[in-house]
C-alpha cells in the first residue's frame, strides 16, 4: 500500500525541513516547497492526499495559494497553519481562521503547535475525505 502523500508549502526552510523529516518518519512521503507557485505546479505534476499551506508567505500568500489549488484539486484536504492569532479581541484585525475557510482550507493549526496535533490533523481531513467521496 502506498504512502500518504503530503505536500508542505512554507517559506520557513526550517519548518519545511521538520515537517517534512517528522512526516517522513510517521509513515508518509512529504514534499516540501518554499512558495506558493511551487506549491501549485506540484499539485500539477503529482497527486496529494493532502496540503500544509503557510497562510503567510511573501509574495502569494497562503490564501492565494489555497484557492488556486481547489481550482485544480477540489477533494484535496488543506490544512493552514499560521505563527499569527487568528480572531481574538482586536476588532480592527481581519479574521484569518473565516478567510482561510472561505479559501478551501479544511483544518487549521497554529504555530507552534506539537507534532502529534499535525499528525492528527491529517488523520483526521484524510478521514473525512474518504467518509465525503464514499
Amino acid at each position: 500500500m502506498p504512502k500518504p502523500c503530503v505536500l508542505i508549502i512554507d517559506d520557513d526552510e526550517a519548518i519545511r525541513s521538520a515537517t517534512t523529516s517528522f512526516l517522513n518518519r510517521h509513515g508518509y512521503d512529504a514534499i516540501a516547497v518554499a512558495d506558493g507557485k511551487s506549491g501549485i505546479n506540484a499539485t500539477k505534476d503529482r497527486e496529494f492526499d493532502v496540503a500544509i499551506i503557510d497562510l503567510f508567505m511573501p509574495g502569494m500568500d497562503g490564501l492565494e495559494t489555497t484557492k488556486a489549488i481547489r481550482k485544480l484539486k477540489p477533494l484535496m484536504p488543506v490544512i493552514a497553519v499560521s505563527g499569527f492569532m487568528f480572531g481574538g479581541n482586536c476588532p480592527e484585525m481581519p479574521n484569518f481562521q473565516a478567510m482561510a475557510a472561505e479559501a478551501g482550507s479544511t483544518a487549521i493549526l497554529y504555530k507552534p503547535f506539537p507534532p502529534i496535533d499535525l499528525l492528527q490533523a491529517i488523520q483526521n481531513v484524510m478521514r473525512a475525505k474518504l467518509a465525503s467521496t464514499g
